[in-house]
């Protein structure tokens, strides 16, 4: 064979194009029809609507979360967190009032009326002389931070100076005496063990009259002068002075006499009998009866015990009446003139 014989060139097969989409050919589509194209518009702009929704849906929510958590602005109270402590505060206020009827109310009467301790529910005496400080003071200290009296009857409260109560029950005990007539706390009644509700004594609209006295620093500066007897009363008649009746107070801070009967029309005579040694008391008499205490008629001089006082009564119109002692209310009896 010569050099320039040439081997035969290898013809080219013609291949067949292979598919490139996987699927049959009966489902395969070639071109785009104009009711196809109409579909995928308006599928389109139903994801762009359902997507639009659920951005507005999330942004709702946490505009709304967002006021639920921090508050609506300028409004007090009305966050999440605010709202989370108002409620730690009212329980805090419930074991307080438990406190402070198992510790507090056989001295300083039931809701602070008063008894062998001062009343404590004095409006005047809550707004400027029981702060938190000095509630404080007291029951870390006892008696002697009052009065500067060694043998007072108030002691000492606090475990960090030799008391029964905790850091934390002397916090709820002062968040009972501190709660106001807002503050509504649901507790058992100790004397019929049912569920009740009580408020705090404290109101805060309270505003003292231009001429109020001020708090004394020591609540038995209040009775170091004795009132001068108030209200109006039928003149004395001229046959003088009728009969003399006999009060005594004793302990617990009571009335030994729950009820007294005198003439109607007639001046007469209270021989008051303080057997409490310590303890200022006195008779008054006022509108009402022993259950429904009204307006002051008369008060007789307050002193403390153990003492005697002659009271001077003006004459009664027939009815009934209350005697109370002005420096514990919850002492008190029905007098009826007749």
């Amino acid at each position: 064979m010569s050099d320039e014989q040439q081997l035969p060139v290898p013809s080219e097969k013609a291949s067949t194009p292979v598919p490139r989409l996987s699927s049959p050919s009966q489902i395969q589509t070639h071109g785009l029809t104009a009711e196809r194209a109409a579909k995928i518009v308006n599928q389109s702009g139903s994801s762009r609507m359902a997507a639009l929704l659920g951005i507005a849906i999330v942004t709702l929510f946490v505009i709304v979360y967002a006021f639920y958590d921090q508050g609506l602005p300028g409004v007090t109270g009305s966050s999440r967190l605010d709202a989370a402590k108002h409620e730690q505060y009212l329980e805090s206020v419930k074991r307080g009032y438990n406190l402070y009827e198992a510790n507090c109310a056989r001295c300083h009467g039931e809701q602070g009326k008063g008894g062998i301790g001062p009343v404590l529910n004095d409006q005047g005496k809550l707004l400027a002389h029981l702060t938190p400080q000095y509630l404080m003071n007291v029951l870390t200290v006892g008696g002697r931070y009052i009065c500067g009296d060694a043998n007072s009857l108030m002691g000492v409260w606090a475990d960090t100076n030799g008391g029964p109560l905790n850091y934390r029950e002397i916090e709820e005990l002062i968040d009972w005496l501190r709660a106001t007539t807002d503050d509504v706390v649901e507790v058992r009644d100790p004397k019929t063990g049912e569920m009740i509700e009580v408020t705090g004594w404290r109101d805060i609209a309270y505003a003292p009259a231009a001429d109020a006295t001020p708090v004394p620093a020591c609540w038995k500066d209040a009775f170091a002068v004795s009132p001068t007897p108030t209200g109006s009363a039928t003149p004395m008649p001229s046959g003088g002075m009728g009969e003399t009746y006999e009060l005594s107070a004793v302990n617990p801070v009571a009335f030994e006499q729950s009820a007294l009967e005198v003439v109607a029309g007639v001046a007469f005579s209270i021989l008051f009998n303080n057997k409490n040694e310590g303890v200022p008391h006195n008779v008054a008499i006022h509108e009402g009866d022993a259950n429904d205490v009204g307006a002051e008629i008369w008060q007789g001089e307050i002193f403390p015990g153990v003492a005697t006082r002659t009271y001077s009564v003006p004459a009664l119109d027939a009815g009934t009446y209350a005697f109370i002692c002005t420096v514990h209310p919850n002492m008190a009896g029905t007098l009826t003139v007749k």
